[in-house]
């Protein structure tokens, strides 16, 4: 079994990430702008890329599993880390290796991406409340005044003494 149904795979995946490290920096302009319908469309899209890199990613791990099988590699775990350390071609392994740390590389970028689009869309969440918060009248305010209900109720007794 040859390892390029692997490195094809993985440049897959690397292109996937690529792709979904542009949506995801366009959904923080999203954000920032607050255009709701074009975010909808733009999840529909992330969404999508994302099934298609679990996909992509499950048929690499059985090609690996396959792979160590071939090469007679016994491992709990076959990974692309134990791949790279049985390659003997050092063209194929280079590539591979580069291949990897790209993917490594893009995926902390996105998932540090992601972290600010949370950040982002948890201060949208908050100035929603306080704007809500302002809008909607208080409990107290509906009431009536605490103090001329109070004095009222000193003037007129329920009981009266004298009687």
């Amino acid at each position: 079994m040859s390892i390029t149904k692997i490195r094809d795979q993985m440049e897959n995946l690397k292109q996937l990430h690529e792709s979904l490290l542009y949506l995801s920096c366009k959904k923080t302009e999203l954000l920032k702008k607050g255009d709701t319908g074009s975010l909808q469309q733009l999840l529909a899209k992330e969404r999508k890329h994302i099934q298609a890199i679990t996909k992509i990613e499950n048929e690499r791990v059985h090609t690996v599993t396959d792979w160590c099988c071939h090469q007679d590699i016994e491992s709990a775990a076959p990974t692309l880390s134990g791949v790279l350390e049985c390659l003997e071609d050092t063209q194929e392994k280079n590539l591979l290796e580069a291949l990897f740390e790209d993917l490594v590389f893009l995926v902390t970028e996105l998932k540090q991406q992601e972290q600010l689009n949370v950040e982002l869309t948890k201060q949208s969440l908050q100035f929603i409340h306080l704007s809500l918060d302002m809008l909607q009248p208080s409990l107290n305010s509906m009431n009536y005044n605490k103090q001329t209900g109070a004095s009222d109720k000193e003037k007129s007794s329920v009981f009266d003494s004298k009687a």
